[in-house]
Parts: structure tokens; C-alpha cells; sequence
């Protein structure tokens, strides 16, 4: 236990995911809102939230988090159902690895209690519930390394993330990546009828989350080398996993993109947006538009002006038809951005 309290700060144990812990990657990506990379400013939300794909602008009502359907819904890997006999639900089984954990029902009040303040940006509380909530599942019979734990663990990282915490928000990110990637190297050989494929991709899944989330908080903090090296970790698992043309993948390389552009990679950056952007128009991706804009910002950096500006053009297209207010502002301010460097380039 002591692993997991040093993660959660102050003797304690962290915080979790908006929704149960342990959905898989692909729910959690569809929740996620916000902007990406600086080339997007954020929508309102809290930083928090940014930094562990929170309930920003960006997505549909109906794709958010797993916590806004009632336990036992489908969503997600974990399943919670009233334990047999039971007329009320005073202890609820949660099915997780390796077998039923029971969760009390205080427990996943206290979770689900935990999930409203984060989405509502209280941080303070958040913490205290999410910290509440985990003494009490390991007290049990979880084990640090679960995934329910360490999803928890993640949000914690991000509630100190956005408190400024620098130690105990790196400290949280490492301790989630490290002890994922041995649980992972450790699940590597065991066999189907021991352990099923879909939990080691769920694990696998996590990880991918996990320094999606450290990447983006190094990257506020202007770390981008050690951004860069999580970004293309994250990238490899969500190709892996889930196929190159998977929503999360088109936004990983489209991340990835931002933090080379960043550090004056422009070719490296141009392959990778140049990708993600054939990507997001063959699967019709929601953010298409938003790719175009880093495309066409990445094309003004390499001074190809005459290229950017038609990209610029299809993005600001694209924005205005689905609606989006935040970026067409963006990209017209961009296209005025572009009109300078052209004739300061004559």
C-alpha cells in the first residue's frame, strides 16, 4: 500500500476517472473534450479536466463519461449489479479482473459523489472523495496494482496537475506508468483461459491513457522533449490496440504533431498532421476541422503560405458548418496571422 498512498500525496490514496475505472481507452477518448495542442486554446473546462480528458466542449452529450449512466450500465468493462437476495442496494459486486470485488454501496457513493465534483470543477472535494474511495477498496481485497486503482490514481495526478502540485502530480503520472507497464510485462505470456485478451487490452488501453494524460500536462510545462517521448508511447498502444484509423489515434498523431511543431520539427510534424488529417476525412472524424487548423498552422511555419492558406480556408469551412464558434474565431485569427508572415516574407 505504501506505493500507492506515496502516489496520491499526503499519505493517502489518489484520485480516479470520470467515469467507473477501468473503461476501457475507446469510452474515454469519446469523452474527452477540449482543444488540443496550442494551436487550439481550450474551451472553459477545468484544467484538471484538460489534462485527464475531462467533460470539456468537443463532444456529443451521449458520448461522455460512464458516470452519467446508473451502475450496471453497459458501458465500460466493469460490471455492478446487486449482490443475490438483496432488496436494496446496500453492498454492490463489482466484476472486475480476475473475479467479482465488492464494492459497499458507500464506496461507490462516495465514487460516484467524487465524479460530480470533478466535472463540476471541485477540485478540493474531488480529491477528498476519490482519496475516501480508495482506502476503502484497498482495505479490501484490491490490490494496488488494479486497474480501478490506478485509473483513480491517474485523476488524482491531474487534480494536482491543475493545483500546481508539481511533485505529487509527477509523482502520480509516474507511479501509473510504471507500475501498468510491469503489471503488463508481468500478463505478457499468461494464457487465454488465465487471463482473457480483452483484460490485457484493457490494461494495455490504460497505459495509453496514462501518458496521454503525463504528456499533455508536460507539454503546459513546456517540457517538450520528455512530452514528445510520452506522446509517441501513447501513440503506439493506441495503434496497437485500437487501428490506425481509430478516433484516438487520429488525435494522438495530431498531438504528437503539435509538441514536434513546437520544438521546430516542422517535417516530422507535417508527416504526422499531413497523416492524422487523411485519417480524420476518410472516418469523418468529429474534429476534423480542428486537425486542419494544426495542418495549416505546421504548413505557415514551413512557408508554404499558399498551401496553409487554403487548409485555413477548409478548416474555417468546416467550423462554420458544425457550428463551432471558438474555432472559427481561432482560425480567422490564424488566417490574419498568415496574411502578416506573407507580406513580411516579400
Amino acid at each position: 500500500m505504501a506505493a500507492a498512498a506515496a502516489a496520491a500525496g499526503r499519505g493517502s490514496r489518489g484520485g480516479g476517472g470520470p467515469g467507473r475505472p477501468g473503461v476501457p481507452w475507446a469510452s474515454w477518448e469519446e469523452r474527452r473534450g477540449g482543444r488540443r495542442g496550442r494551436h487550439h486554446p481550450p474551451a472553459e473546462e477545468s484544467q484538471a479536466q484538460r489534462h485527464e480528458g475531462g467533460a470539456g466542449r468537443g463532444r456529443s452529450d451521449s458520448a461522455r463519461s460512464p458516470a452519467t449512466v446508473a451502475p450496471g450500465g453497459q458501458q465500460g468493462r466493469h460490471r455492478v449489479h446487486l449482490q443475490h437476495g438483496e432488496r436494496a442496494p446496500r453492498r454492490l459486486a463489482l466484476q472486475g479482473e480476475g473475479g467479482a470485488v465488492v464494492w459497499s454501496f458507500r464506496t461507490v457513493c462516495l465514487f460516484q459523489m467524487a465524479n460530480v465534483a470533478f466535472m463540476q470543477g471541485q477540485l478540493d472535494n474531488a480529491e477528498k472523495l476519490y482519496k475516501a474511495s480508495m482506502s476503502y477498496l484497498l482495505a479490501g481485497d484490491t490490490k494496488e496494482d488494479d486497474n480501478a486503482i490506478l485509473e483513480m490514481s491517474l485523476k488524482l495526478a491531474s487534480i494536482y496537475a491543475s493545483q500546481k502540485q508539481h511533485e505529487l502530480a509527477v509523482a502520480g503520472y509516474q507511479f501509473c506508468i510504471l507500475t501498468l507497464e510491469e503489471k503488463i510485462a508481468k500478463q505478457k505470456d499468461l494464457p487465454e483461459d488465465v487471463l482473457p485478451a480483452e483484460e490485457k487490452a484493457n490494461t494495455r488501453l490504460l497505459l495509453g491513457m496514462s501518458l496521454d494524460s503525463y504528456a499533455r500536462y508536460l507539454l503546459n510545462i513546456n517540457q517538450l522533449p520528455a512530452a514528445q517521448q510520452m506522446y509517441e508511447k501513447a501513440l503506439q498502444i493506441s495503434n496497437d490496440v485500437q487501428g490506425e484509423t481509430h478516433p484516438q489515434t487520429v488525435v494522438l498523431m495530431n498531438d504528437l504533431a503539435t509538441v514536434l511543431d513546437a520544438q521546430g520539427h516542422y517535417d516530422e510534424a507535417y508527416s504526422y498532421v499531413k497523416r492524422a488529417a487523411e485519417l480524420a476525412k476518410e472516418t469523418e472524424h468529429s474534429e476534423e476541422h480542428m486537425v486542419l487548423n494544426n495542418l495549416a498552422a505546421i504548413l505557415m511555419h514551413k512557408e508554404d503560405f499558399l498551401q496553409a492558406k487554403q487548409v485555413y480556408k477548409e478548416a474555417l469551412k468546416q467550423a462554420q458548418q458544425k457550428g463551432d464558434v471558438v474555432s472559427v474565431q481561432h482560425i480567422q485569427e490564424e488566417l490574419a496571422e498568415l496574411a502578416k508572415r506573407r507580406k513580411g516574407s516579400k
